[in-house]
């Protein structure tokens, strides 16, 4: 790989990896990373929504642990596709298995839920489906279109897997035209084979590729990296630049946390000076949010 074209709100960036970083210390979190958990009505009606409408939130199934913030202020991301994911990715809660057949019904409920929660914007995800020809993309289209009908004004963004590569699959997303489109490349190239051992990088990169040239200009992409599972600053900064280079527009980048001790382990925590170093540093390679 050629070396990373440092820009120039990026150059301190090359300190971190010569400095001793915050390490795991008996699973304890740095301050920075503990919230007090809140368990309002808000919460307590959405999970009642869920139960009820039979649906699965990746906020419920991937642990996170912002779920009671977010559910508080009636956000939640819709996992579609059932609860079991093809793929065994040895960062993610998700479990793995032989998905349930094919719930044509789930696009409908989503979006009914989607109304009664009163959202003006609603994310959905799903897993992997490799027992499926299309992979799940007709789901993820039909949400969009169900969530469209009912709520004319509601936007949707959709976090999608690579459907194994298949450029048909992706289409029928894209035809649908969400309001963001998002698939996560999660971490370097060093470390993909490990931590993403059904995804391949270059596939990913050319999905995101693909959808940028086949959505509508006003339409973003969007990806994601997880820090602190034993990547180094520079390629950091170059798979920044690799997104950037398929047209990303959209970029967040987040903290690993170990959702079990059967989990990969977390190899550093990633200060708050260090995230503003790497927004700094992708804004400087041209994304357009951070």
């Amino acid at each position: 790989m050629p070396e990373p074209v440092v820009p120039p709100g990026a150059r301190h960036l090359s300190v971190l990896s010569t400095g001793q970083p915050p390490k795991p210390d008996g699973g304890r979190k740095p301050s920075w990373l503990k919230v007090r958990a809140t368990m309002g009505p808000n919460f307590n009606e959405l999970k009642g929504l869920m139960r009820g409408a039979e649906l699965n939130t990746v906020c419920e199934s991937a642990g996170c642990p912002n779920i009671f913030e977010c559910w508080e202020n009636r956000e939640a991301t819709f996992l579609i596709g059932g609860e079991k994911c093809t793929r065994a990715c040895p960062f993610c809660q998700i479990g793995t298995g032989k998905p349930k057949e094919y719930d044509t019904d789930e696009p409908r409920r989503v979006a009914h839920t989607v109304a009664r929660m009163g959202l003006k914007f609603a994310v959905i995800t799903g897993v992997a489906r490799d027992d499926l020809e299309d992979g799940g993309s007709w789901l993820f289209a039909e949400s969009i279109r169900q969530v469209r009908e009912l709520l004319p004004g509601c936007g949707v963004e959709v976090l999608i897997p690579d459907f194994r590569g298949k450029p048909e699959s992706l289409r029928k997303v894209t035809d649908a035209a969400p309001e963001v489109l998002a698939h996560n490349i999660e971490t370097v190239p060093r470390l993909f084979k490990r931590i993403r051992p059904g995804f391949r990088y270059e596939k990913t990169l050319k999905l995101l590729e693909r959808a940028r040239e086949w959505l509508p200009k006003e339409t973003p992409t969007k990806s994601n990296l997880i820090l602190g599972m034993g990547e180094e600053p520079g390629e950091v900064l170059q798979t920044m630049q690799d997104l950037h280079d398929a047209k990303v527009e959209l970029l967040t980048i987040s903290q690993y946390l170990q959702p079990t001790k059967q989990h990969l382990p977390v190899d550093r925590f990633v200060t708050p000076e260090e995230f503003a170093s790497y927004k700094e540093a992708a804004e400087a390679i041209g994304f357009a949010w951070v």
